[in-house]
């Protein structure tokens, strides 16, 4: 049996997973659980460090890479133990090249597949779908990340919570990082408003488990009543133009609850959908998504039931629907869409919102009654049965009075409304049961089944052939009037999904998720063959592979599905949950179509994206050769003449000419070799052939050799680089050549009375180096600009080279697996900030 996956997730490093977790290690050995440590990283903090203490850990495998020693979780030290719980820290590291996997969460999956409950760890800026956003509050890439995936999959997951002045106020006192790495924690990453931000996407993320949790939950145990855990606002679409208003007024309805949501819905009816503009459809839909809510459309037979059946199914708490358009004098015979909804509402807070088009009537004819469902074949069949005795016991009290035409047309009357109601059979039985009734008890002579009278016998033939002609037109016209109806829901499905894709949404998810939802299927799948085609492999999952689908289990073969549409030769739409009538296969041969345009769409862009390192790399040529022209030439034109200068034997120069002219060719020629050198690197960094050595360094060994290699500017530098930094991983000629260029680049826009800073600090898995300068600064829109190779900001000066020195320095810094970002320093100037990751050797 595969073991439990328990994860305690922070918003920051700090809040106290690490030490969260070891607690619970230390219950489950005193409730008599066998507890293992298989890798724990206390981060030098003394109160995680003594929940260490008399725990059983298991040592760990050291590995060798380049020329470094590492050590990392022993997967199958753990395995072999056999413990009942594993403590594994940081769910999200990236193992060491050469392990078994890539990464720790793999080396987890193992160990639960061994039947081991694990508990584990992971920050909210390492989840895969928050990345790029942490990276936009912090400013700061996080290359360690987990699929989102992965961390829903866990049994169990806890939030580790503080709030911002609290994680700042340990920070402070020293129970985060060495106190002097605190300031410059606390003025970087830690400022309140990141983990005021950070804390907010934790807790978000959460709740969205919570939600899928819920969900699930009420599905296994078929729980359909709404529970208010949380608000949802759905708001009933009718395609009037009251609908803007209805969506802004539940909008603002969902805004009076932090985090609600805002759905809306389209019931497209079978009998059809009276006032349903595709126009004012798109606009509203548009509005509902700038808003913030999502846009949905249901087919249902009952439009009450149906906006109540999605309401449910969605967990809401509050619907939204337009006060009656109809007259007064309509409502009399149907209490409306609004009134009946909200009778059969439930715990459903039902919201009548009144508009401009209220009571003015609709601009369409009310739908068609004469759909024949079940309800009103039924109803037909009652009025029928019930009927005609009533009317017959009526009618004898007058038999005297009337003339057999004046009843035989209160029989036919009966016998229309039963075919306007119940349609052919209810009104052709109605007739002849007519007919007998009025031959016993109407016609002479009364109590027998004979007629005396000719014209008597035509009268009862001509009623019954009447009676049986309308109940035919009448449930004809029916018929027709519900299949214009199913075509116009079925245009305005088609016509939806249409725009959706043409908004720009993901296109194949979204038609697929688009069709399951509006013809209420389990799943839908696109199939794709994946070798010749067999006469058997219909039903052989193993012939075909899923390139999208949308639901709960997805169809793995065509003859699996309740209803497969062939899209070509080797592409099948592959619908389960009902099968699907004549009709409603048409508009999936549709979707059909156009999911295959969407796949090859993909595929395109799939293309064009493969494509694109060659264009690149073309527009990176072009700019080479345009920057170049002047760059290369200067130097190269000036040793040249001061060498030809030395060799002219019509000039007797003197000692001192002499040297001035050999030390302006060295000059040039040094500058030239720096700038090939310089372009080759870039080369190699664009081609991905760049020779790393990465290792172990200190930074007291590295920085100092940096600022020699400055030569006469060194002086123009500041140094204050604490030897009890931790060691860093990486090359050390490529690491000396960054921050060589940097603070070149520092001296060479700082005030010449004003001295470049070279700082460096430690924060939790990184060591930060700052060369800070005090110039003009850079505009914070043009910081990556600076970066990109070949050009030169604001084009100050074309003679200080071509270029690459930014670009250079930062693809160096990535190569060696570190980060190379900008930022402003307080009171003027600009801060490089190079940050390299630290060495597990400690």
């Amino acid at each position: 049996m595969r073991g439990r996956l328990r994860v305690y997730l922070g918003a920051a490093p700090g809040v106290g997973k690490t030490y969260a977790m070891l607690g619970e290690g230390r219950r489950a050995r005193e409730r008599g659980r066998d507890v293992v440590v298989g890798f724990v990283e206390t981060h030098g903090r003394p109160r995680t460090a003594a929940l260490l203490e008399d725990m059983e850990v298991i040592p760990r495998k050291t590995l060798v890479y380049r020329g470094a020693t590492f050590t990392e979780l022993d997967v199958d030290a753990v395995i072999e133990c056999k413990p009942r719980v594993a403590l594994i820290d940081e769910l999200a590291h990236t193992n060491v090249p050469g392990s078994r996997n890539v990464k720790r969460w793999q080396d987890i999956d193992e160990i639960l597949d061994a039947g081991i409950d694990v508990v584990s760890t992971v920050n909210i800026q390492h989840l895969e779908s928050v990345n790029d956003v942490v990276q936009q509050i912090t400013g700061i890439p996080q290359r360690e990340t987990v699929p989102d995936e992965v961390v829903r999959r866990a049994n169990q997951i806890e939030l580790v919570d503080m709030s911002p002045e609290a994680l700042r106020r340990r920070m402070a006192h020293g129970n985060v990082y060495a106190p002097e790495k605190v300031d410059a924690a606390l003025s970087n990453y830690f400022r309140v408003g990141n983990l005021t931000a950070l804390r907010e996407l934790a807790l978000l993320w959460v709740a969205g488990k919570v939600d899928e949790q819920l969900d699930s939950y009420r599905t296994e145990h078929g729980i359909s009543a709404t529970w208010e855990s949380r608000e949802r606002v759905v708001v009933a679409l009718t395609g009037g133009p009251e609908g803007d208003t209805l969506v802004r007024r539940a909008a603002r309805i969902a805004a009076r609850s932090k985090g609600a949501d805002l759905l809306a819905v389209h019931v497209t009816s079978s009998d059809g959908l009276a006032g349903a503009d595709p126009a004012n459809l798109a606009r509203q839909r548009s509005l509902v998504e700038d808003l913030g809510g999502t846009y949905h459309q249901v087919v249902g037979d009952d439009i009450p039931r149906g906006l109540l059946d999605f309401a449910r199914g969605v967990n809401a708490t509050q619907l939204v629907l337009g006060a009656s358009r109809r007259g007064r004098f309509a409502q009399i015979f149907s209490r409306g869409v609004g009134v009946e909804t909200t009778a059969l509402s439930g715990s459903i807070d039902v919201h009548l919102v009144t508009h401009e088009e209220a009571k003015k009537g609709r601009k369409h004819p009310e739908r068609s009654r004469a759909a024949l469902n079940r309800k009103r074949r039924l109803i037909g069949w009652a009025v029928a049965l019930a009927g005609l005795p009533l009317l017959t016991a009526a009618l004898l009290p007058f038999r005297d009075v009337l003339s057999l035409p004046s009843e035989i047309l209160l029989f036919l009357c009966l016998v229309v409304g039963v075919a306007l109601i119940g349609g052919t059979w209810p009104a052709f039985t109605a007739a002849v049961a007519g007919s007998l009734l009025l031959n016993w008890y109407f016609t002479p002579p009364v109590g027998q089944l004979t007629i005396s009278d000719p014209e008597n016998l035509l009268a009862l033939i001509v009623f019954v052939l009447v009676a049986a002609a309308v109940s035919t037109i009448v449930d004809l016209a029916a018929r027709r009037t519900r299949e214009a109806a199913r075509a116009r829901a079925d245009a305005e499905a088609l016509s939806t999904l249409a725009g959706h894709v043409l908004r720009g949404e993901a296109a194949l998810p979204s038609l697929l998720a688009r069709l399951r939802e509006t013809f209420g299927l389990d799943s839908v799948t696109l199939l794709e063959r994946l070798g010749e085609p067999t006469t058997d492999d219909q039903s052989e999952p193993g012939a075909w592979r899923i390139v999208a689908t949308s639901g709960a289990t997805p169809c793995t073969a065509p003859a699996i599905a309740d209803t497969d549409v062939q899209i070509n030769d080797t592409l099948v739409l592959a619908a389960r949950g009902r099968l699907l009538d004549a009709s409603d296969r048409r508009v999936l041969e549709a979707f059909a179509a156009e999911a295959a345009v969407a796949l090859r769409q993909e595929r395109l862009q799939e293309e064009a994206e493969q494509a694109k390192p060659l264009a690149e790399a073309d527009k990176m040529r072009t700019a080479l050769l345009a920057a170049v022209s002047h760059d290369l030439r200067t130097p190269l034109a000036a040793a040249k003449a001061s060498v030809e200068s030395l060799r002219s034997p019509d000039i007797d120069w003197s000692p001192q000419d002499r040297d001035e002219l050999l030390d302006t060719a060295q000059e040039s020629l040094t500058r030239l070799d720096r700038l090939v050198e310089n372009l080759l690197d870039m080369s190699r960094l664009q081609a991905g052939v760049l020779g790393l050595s990465l290792q172990p360094l200190a930074l007291e060994e590295v920085v100092p050799r940096a600022i020699d290699d400055l030569g006469p500017l060194r002086d123009r530098i500041e140094g204050d680089i604490s030897i009890d930094l931790p060691e860093i991983v990486a090359d050390p000629a490529l690491l000396e050549r960054v921050l060589v260029n940097l603070m070149a680049n520092a001296i060479r826009y700082s005030p010449p009375d004003q001295k470049v800073l070279i700082t460096a600090s430690w924060h939790d898995d990184q060591v930060e180096i700052r060369v800070i300068d005090r110039g003009p600064g850079i505009p914070p829109e043009a910081h990556d600009r600076v970066f990109q190779p070949f050009q030169r900001l604001g084009d100050r000066d074309n003679g200080t080279g071509v270029g690459l020195g930014l670009a250079l320095s930062r693809g160096l810094t990535e190569a060696m697996g570190g980060t190379l970002v900008p930022e402003e320093t307080p009171g003027g100037g600009l801060t490089m900030i190079v940050q390299m990751p630290i060495s597990s050797r400690r």
